[in-house]
Formats: C-alpha cells, structure tokens, sequence
C-alpha cells in the first residue's frame, strides 16, 4: 500500500511541474508577443512619419511673389504649316517688379507668338523638345522683362 500512495503523491507532482511549465511558457510567450508588438509599431509610425516628411511639398518660391496668368496663345507653326499649337502659361513675379503687369503680359504674349511661329513640329516633340520650349520661352520672358519675371510655367501645351 505504501508504493501505490507514492505513485499518487509522484503523478500529482508531475501534473503540478507540467501546470507550472506551462504558466511559464503562456507568461513569456505573452510577454515577449507584447514587446514585438510595440517595437513593430514603433517601426511602422517612424516609417509613416518619413514617408511624410519625403512627402512634403518643397516649395521654390517664398516671399512676395505674384502669379499673372498669360492665357491661351495659338497660333500655326512653321512646318508642317497646317498645324497648330496651343499654349497657357503663366508669370511668375516679384510683387511690384512690374510696373504694369498688363502691358508687360500683352508684350510677352506677342514675344510668344512670334517665337512659337518660327517651330517646327519636331522641335517640340517629347520631352526634351518640351524641356527645350520651355527654357527658350523663359530667356525670351527675362529679356522682354529685364529680369522682372523669374520663371514662366508652361500649364499645358496643345498641338494638333
């Protein structure tokens, strides 16, 4: 009788060391499941902070600047002569640099026609010939205005 009541006492004392393994094993694995989590989502809003600050617009202008729409210009090109191009722009300006900003946008969009007449269409194909507009359009802008003007943005180009 004595051997059976130390099986007993043994089994229970196996099942009590397993029931404590395994509050152990439950208590890290919770813990440790926590503490990923948390550094996972430290990761993840730092990632969200960066992707907005790359996000961001940078803007190139600041201060007292002034926005002068030209309006649409058209007009034939060179070559092929049955083709016609249409262009809207607009200046961008010192506030008070011009000192009539309506005259100084009548000549510019004068300067415009005449520059764009003398084009072919291969000239402005792609986009480089656009990249090559541009910059010529802005020299001929900083020339008719004497500085005045810092950039013309092209808002959309029209060739049919």
């Amino acid at each position: 009788m004595a051997e059976g009541a130390e099986t007993k006492k043994g089994g229970k004392g196996w099942i009590g060391a397993l029931l404590v393994t395994t509050l152990v094993a439950v208590g890290t694995g919770g813990a440790l499941g926590a503490y990923l989590l948390s550094s996972v989502e430290k990761v993840v809003d730092q990632k969200v902070r960066d992707e907005q600050a790359k996000a961001a617009p940078v803007l190139n202008y600041a201060g007292e600047l002034s926005l002068r729409s030209v309006g649409s210009v058209v007009t034939n090109l060179a070559d092929p002569a049955d083709s016609w191009v249409r262009l809207e722009s607009s200046l961008v300006f010192k506030t008070g640099a011009l000192q009539s900003a309506d005259v100084a946008v009548a000549e510019i969009r004068a300067d415009m026609i005449a520059y764009l007449r003398t084009l072919s269409m291969a000239q402005i194909e792609g986009a480089s010939g656009l990249q090559h507009l541009r910059e010529d359009l802005n020299e001929r802008v900083a020339l008719r205005s004497k500085g005045a003007v810092r950039e013309l943005i092209v808002e959309s180009l029209v060739v049919q």
